[in-house]
């Protein structure tokens, strides 16, 4: 099951849990790719996991809270909060800002994208 067959706003554990897992997954190979020796501590001054469970837990509480399952905004809330955890991370208000506007701005437009059926990528021409 995938983040994006549980519906919005239901099963906040569930989806918690799908986001953590695909935050530490990209953490982790973002990291193998970049800082081969010293993984272990780069990866845990990120904190990537816990960035997704940020993110999967916000989306799913603001979108129970606010009453409004399909909106967009949610996900500006959530990317938004994971970008300020990064700040504090990095004890740098002007990163946890500039991540809070980026990761939500991602978010935002990812969900929008999703709800409008936008591709990146067509199909492969065979």
């Amino acid at each position: 099951m995938g983040y994006w067959d549980l519906p919005e706003g239901t099963d906040c554990v569930e989806k918690t849990w799908i986001a953590t897992k695909l935050g530490t997954a990209l953490g982790n190979y973002r990291c193998s790719l970049l800082h081969r020796k010293s993984v272990s501590s780069f990866c845990s001054m990120l904190g990537t996991p816990a960035m997704g469970a940020i993110f999967g837990m916000t989306t799913c509480l603001s979108a129970q809270a606010r009453e409004a399952p399909d909106d967009p905004l949610n996900y500006f809330i959530g990317g938004c909060a994971s970008g300020i955890f990064l700040g504090a991370r990095t004890h740098s208000a002007i990163t946890g800002t500039s991540a809070c506007l980026g990761l939500g701005t991602l978010a935002f437009f990812t969900k929008v994208g999703k709800m409008e059926g936008w591709k990146l990528a067509g199909p492969p021409k065979l």
